[in-house]
């Protein structure tokens, strides 16, 4: 079993502020959990920076223009209410993108047999024209773009279990048959989006929310009964997992009650249906988290999922 862990240095100078919970530490957490012997296997690389037309796949140029042009040389540039641009952070969004493309361009050429993208900012609330919620570009719907264009991939799924809904990924998926959303959320919640009635042009949009206090069993319902059978109808050649850890119990940003062997039964999940539909291929980006505890342990057990351990 081949398992990629792609990350760079560049996302720790990401910075959203002092007292921002997406915090470059949470990243430092994830390496500490990850340096243990038992991760000793994984394979650690790290990306090029995406070129801007893979971006723009999923992002129209003069919005990425616009993006980079407001990069401050120095301080802090706010982009709405709770995302900001700090001098790294357009590299960090850069580097983010090429580490999804990486995994992409790795796993589907089968050089790894899965991947964890370990980078931030996360990307899913980004939608196509408009930065939100800590996100700038959306690192998963361009992977699943990416995947389709270079290497010839006609479906691919991208699978969310942040305790937010993915906006943004929703958003660009909306008119095309070819792409598969499907979502585990709390709602109501932040951003207000994810009902069950959101169900795109094409039926490609799956929303099962939950609500606050659910935990694991409500989890695994929601799970079995809605989002797994409609990936594996839809028959993804290749799966995409935005992979957020803020529905641990933990964390401070919302009130699911997530273990993180929650987040490990749903990896394995994932990939029982990847492995009957697209060869097993499965990529994975870091999406949110921001207790330090509740991420890097949730964290783990998805990475050893990957692993098969």
């Amino acid at each position: 079993m081949t398992t990629l862990l792609i990350s760079h240095p560049a996302s720790l100078n990401h910075s959203n502020g002092p007292g921002h919970p997406e915090r470059p530490d949470r990243l430092r957490a994830i390496a500490g959990v990850l340096e243990q012997e038992k991760y000793q296997d994984l394979i650690r690389v790290e990306p090029d920076a995406a070129p801007l037309e893979t971006i723009a796949l999923c992002h129209p140029m003069d919005y990425i223009e616009a993006i980079k042009n407001a990069s401050p040389k120095e301080g802090m540039v706010q982009l709405d209410a709770d995302t900001s641009m700090s001098p790294g952070s357009f590299e960090a969004a850069l580097r983010a993108v090429g580490g999804a493309m990486l995994a992409v361009d790795e796993v589907v050429t089968r050089k790894a047999d899965n991947a964890f993208v370990c980078h931030r900012p996360p990307g899913h609330h980004a939608e196509t024209v408009r930065p939100m919620g800590f996100c700038i570009f959306n690192q998963a719907a361009i992977a699943a773009r990416h995947a389709q264009k270079k290497h010839g991939l006609h479906r691919v799924a991208v699978i969310d279990f942040d305790v937010h809904h993915g906006n943004g990924t929703q958003e660009i998926f909306w008119t095309d048959p070819t792409l598969m959303y499907c979502s585990t959320h709390q709602m109501p919640l932040y951003p207000g989006t994810g009902a069950t009635s959101e169900r795109g042009d094409h039926d490609n949009i799956v929303n099962a929310p939950l609500r606050a206090g659910d935990g694991g069993r409500e989890f695994k319902q929601a799970m079995e009964s809605r989002i797994l059978p409609r990936l594996a109808s839809f028959g993804p050649e290749l799966v995409i997992i935005s992979a957020g850890f803020d529905a641990h119990a933990r964390d401070p940003l919302a009130n699911l009650e997530f273990t993180e062997e929650d987040f490990g039964w749903a990896t394995r999940k994932i990939m029982e249906v990847a492995d009957k539909t697209a060869q097993g291929r499965v990529i994975s980006v870091l999406e949110g988290g921001y207790d330090l505890q509740g991420l890097s342990q949730s964290t783990a057990a998805h990475v050893t999922a990957l692993l098969r351990g």
